[in-house]
């Protein structure tokens, strides 16, 4: 298939879009418009959409088993599957004071992930469409996201969350019906959910996950369902500035552990490989974090893996450098690349890993995602 194709779909998929009506104004949304900066987070309502920022997206994660499973996250029989489920909202470059209620303000994207390890295999999907109608919603008072069949939701749950998502990609041959309930509180990453993202100011994102969520559900695959659990993450972040004119792209893990504490880090990656910036957490079993400087974490690359599709490089397994220890991060399976093409306009690795301590054991599962290595990231 000729390189283009990709790029031709998406501006195909942009152009109909367009003869799609968006019909709230900016200043129908009753949200406050705080934009990115040093503030308390307060929930619900920031669970919900932030439309003044220009990017944002609420990121789910994890792995699943079948229900009959007793393994935990430490177990090597724990993993069967890897999924991720995300969406996207973005605000366009309309003006402001653009008269005209058929102006597209917003746009949703959405990506849906399994990756199959008995299979060997990776199914992706991913869908686009302009805010409002009835086809694209992204609610401000709390989780609620919709681009036509697919959503996901968030409801209090005995003094927590309860979150569901549902999707169903014909063309991927999957579907999920998914719960994810928290065992933890919100975990505010960066100064209480003020993330930076680069050495200026302005680079910064407001920021929380929700690590070790209880799976449980109905995974499908070629219309034979199963019933699964697992455990999950979700990161939702939204900002106006991610990118220092010198990075390319990013370099992430939010990792399990099966004695439930979290890890997260990462560091904004230049054309040299070299680091732009860099952060992370780790929330302990007994709930104390320990969040990171930018000079207190280091990603080492190790193994690469070559794309015979894109013809990336990605280092798919790393060794990294916190405060709280060394440890390896190793892909479960390789070629666990999307190409997004159709929707976000980049192509990126994102898949199902494992976390190792010093000795070469397992000790937890999550995600690792790789950004820029198929060109620069453009958000």
């Amino acid at each position: 298939m000729p390189t283009d194709t990709p790029n031709r779909h998406r501006r195909r998929l942009l152009h109909a879009l367009a003869a799609v009506p968006w019909w709230a104004h900016a200043t129908d949304i009753p949200v406050a418009l705080a934009g990115v900066r040093p503030r308390p987070l307060v929930f619900p309502a920031d669970h919900g959409a932030h439309p003044d920022t220009r990017i944002e997206w609420w990121y789910v994660t994890g792995w699943l088993s079948t229900a009959a499973s007793t393994a935990g996250a430490g177990s090597a029989l724990a993993e069967r599957c890897g999924f991720q489920v995300t969406f996207f909202r973005s605000r366009t470059a309309v003006a402001a004071d653009q008269p005209s209620r058929f102006a597209a303000r917003q746009l949703l994207f959405a990506h849906a992930a399994l990756t199959d390890l008995a299979e060997g295999r990776l199914r992706h999907d991913q869908r686009i469409a302009r805010g409002g109608f009835g086809i694209a919603e992204a609610a401000t008072d709390d989780t609620a996201l919709s681009l036509r069949d697919w959503s996901l939701g968030r409801e209090a749950h005995q003094g927590g969350s309860r979150y569901r998502a549902r999707l169903a990609s014909e063309s991927a041959g999957f579907a999920f019906d998914f719960t994810f309930d928290t065992t933890q509180s919100v975990l505010l990453q960066g100064d209480a959910g003020y993330s930076r993202k680069g050495p200026k100011p302005a680079q910064a994102s407001h920021y929380y996950s929700q690590p070790q969520l209880t799976v449980s559900g109905t995974l499908t695959r070629e219309g034979a369902a199963q019933q699964v659990r697992g455990t999950a993450w979700l990161d939702h972040e939204w900002s106006d500035s991610l990118l220092d004119s010198s990075a390319v792209g990013w370099d992430w893990i939010g990792m399990n552990l099966a004695d439930g504490s979290a890890l997260t880090a990462f560091r904004l990656r230049s054309a040299d490989g070299s680091a732009v910036y860099a952060g992370g957490s780790f929330r302990s079993t007994g709930g104390a974090t320990r969040n990171f400087s930018a000079d207190e974490v280091r990603f080492v690359p190790g193994r690469v893996w070559a794309s015979p599709t894109s013809r990336a490089r990605y280092p798919v397994e790393w060794t990294i450098w916190t405060p709280v220890g060394r440890y390896t991060v190793r892909s479960l399976l390789d070629a666990q690349e999307l190409d997004s093409r159709a929707s976000t306009g980049s192509i990126y690795w994102e898949g199902l890993s494992e976390l190792q301590d010093g000795s070469g054991h397992r000790i937890g599962l999550g995600y690792l995602e790789m950004t820029g290595y198929a060109g620069r990231l453009s958000l």
